[in-house]
C-alpha cells in the first residue's frame, strides 16, 4: 500500500531561489554503455568535468560570491574541482545504471560487483597493477546493507544472500581520483510500502546539506537534520512507527586519501560547537530508522582500511608483513574489503589480516546493525565549502 500521508509534521514550504546547477559538459549523445564501461574522461565535449550545484552562502558569507581575493583562491583549486567533479560523473552514472538494473532476484555479490566493475571501467584504473589503485577507482568498498543493518556491510567470498523484494538496501559507494573521494549513498526498495522511510532520510540529508557552509556549527546542521527526519513516520503491518535519527552514526570531513577526517556532522541536535570551515570537504549522512535509532557491530567483517600514522610495529608473523605490504602500496589509507585482497590473488590471509587488526596498524569497521525486524534508509551527499560557493558535487539528477 503506498503510504504518504503519515506526517507527523507537514514541512513548511519555503520560497527559496535555486541553486544553480551547470550544464553538462559530458557529450550525452556519445552515450554511456550499459553495463558502463566506456571512461567518462573519453565522452567529455569540453575538456572540463560537469560542475556539481553550487549554492551562494548566506548571511555574513554572502560577499564571498563576487569577492575579488575568494574568486582568486577558488581558481587556484581548479586541479583538486576537477579531480573531484571527474569522481563525482563516475558515481552519477555508474549509480544511475544501478538504479536501472538493480533487482530483487540478483545476489548481493553480483551486486557490488557490477558497481564495482563500472567504477573501475569508467575511472580508466582497473586496480591491478601495484599501485594503480592509488590514481583512481574505489574509494571504499561498495556498501550493500540490509533492513536493520544500517552501514558497512559488502559480501565477503562465498556469500549467498540473494536481493528479496521486501528487502531495503543501502547502496554506499566511493569514487575517488588521485585520492580525492567522492562519498555517496542512496537507498533502494521494491514495495512502496517504505516510500516515507526513505523520503525521511534523503530529505533530512538535503536539510543538512542546505544548513551546511562555512562558520556553521555542527550543532546546528544536526538539528535541522532531526527536525526533518523525524517529521515522518512509517506505517508497516497496521502498525505505524516514527522515523528516528540513527544517533551514533554521523557525517564527516574528508582528506585526501582518507574517507573519515578530524571532524564529525551528528545527525541528531546536541551541543557540539565545532564549525565548519572554508577549504573543507564534507560527506553529509543522514540514516532513518524504524527501531531504536541506534546500532551496534554485527555480523562478519568486511570491511578494513590501514590506519594513517601507525607506528613501526615489528610483526611476527610472515604472512601479515607480506599483506601489509600489498594493503601499502595497492590501497594506502583507502578503505578496502576481504573481496579486494582474493582478486589481488591473496589467499589464506585471514590470519595476517586479523594479526595487523590487533597490531592497531589496520582498523576493522563491522557491520553496524539496529534491532533485528527493523528498517533503516540512508541517503549521502559530498559537499564542497569552496571560498565563493557551496558546491554539492555529487548531486545527480536522481537525488
Amino acid at each position: 500500500m503506498y503510504v504518504d500521508h503519515h506526517l507527523a509534521v507537514k514541512p513548511r514550504k519555503k520560497k527559496k531561489k535555486k541553486p544553480k546547477r551547470k550544464k553538462s559538459s559530458v557529450n550525452r549523445s556519445a552515450k554511456q554503455s550499459s553495463p558502463p564501461r566506456i571512461p567518462v574522461a573519453s565522452l567529455l565535449s569540453s575538456g572540463q568535468f560537469p560542475i556539481g550545484e553550487e549554492v551562494e552562502y548566506l548571511g555574513e558569507n554572502a560577499f564571498r560570491t563576487t569577492n575579488e581575493e575568494k574568486r582568486y583562491l577558488d581558481r587556484m583549486n581548479n586541479d583538486f574541482l576537477e579531480e573531484y567533479r571527474h569522481g563525482a560523473e563516475v558515481h552519477r552514472q555508474v549509480r544511475q545504471w544501478a538504479q536501472k538494473n538493480v533487482k530483487p532476484g540478483q545476489s548481493l555479490t553480483e551486486i557490488a560487483e557490477g558497481i564495482e566493475n563500472g567504477v573501475r571501467a569508467l575511472t580508466g584504473h582497473q586496480g591491478l597493477e601495484e599501485g594503480d589503485n592509488l590514481k583512481g577507482g574505489m574509494g571504499f568498498p561498495t556498501g550493500l546493507s540490509l533492513n536493520h543493518c544500517a552501514a558497512h556491510f559488502t559480501p565477503n567470498a562465498g556469500n549467498k544472500t540473494v536481493l528479496q523484494k521486501e528487502d531495503v538496501m543501502k547502496i554506499d559507494f566511493g569514487v575517488h581520483i588521485n585520492g580525492r573521494i567522492v562519498d555517496s549513498a542512496f537507498t533502494m526498495a521494491f514495495d512502496p510500502i517504505y516510500d516515507n522511510l526513505l523520503a525521511a532520510a534523503k530529505d533530512a540529508t538535503n536539510a543538512g546539506v542546505r544548513e551546511a557552509g562555512i562558520d556553521v556549527r555542527m550543532s546546528d546542521i544536526g538539528a535541522a537534520i532531526q527536525e526533518v527526519m523525524e517529521s515522518y513516520e512509517v506505517e508497516l503491518g497496521g502498525q505505524s512507527f516514527p522515523v528516528k535519527c540513527i544517533r551514533n552514526l554521523n557525517g564527516h570531513d574528508i582528506i585526501q586519501y582518507s574517507i573519515h577526517g578530524r571532524k564529525s556532522v551528528p545527525i541528531v541536535k546536541g551541543r557540539d560547537q565545532t564549525k565548519m570551515e572554508e577549504g573543507e570537504t564534507f560527506a553529509i549522512e543522514t540514516f532513518g530508522s524504524t527501531g531504536k535509532g541506534y546500532v551496534r557491530d554485527d555480523m562478519e567483517t568486511s570491511h578494513y582500511a590501514k590506519k594513517a600514522d601507525t607506528p613501526n610495529i615489528p610483526l611476527r608473523i610472515s604472512s601479515a608483513r607480506t599483506l601489509l605490504s600489498s594493503i601499502s602500496k595497492n590501497f594506502g589509507t583507502l578503505p578496502f574489503c576481504r573481496r579486494y585482497l582474493d582478486r589481488l590473488g591473496h589467499e589464506k590471509y585471514l590470519l595476517g589480516l586479523n594479526n595487523l587488526v590487533s597490531s592497531g596498524i589496520v582498523e576493522a569497521y563491522p557491520p553496524l546493525c539496529d534491532v533485528k525486524g527493523s528498517h533503516t534508509a540512508q541517503f549521502e551527499h559530498t559537499i564542497l565549502l569552496r571560498p565563493t560557493v557551496k558546491e554539492v558535487i555529487s548531486r545527480g539528477d536522481d537525488y
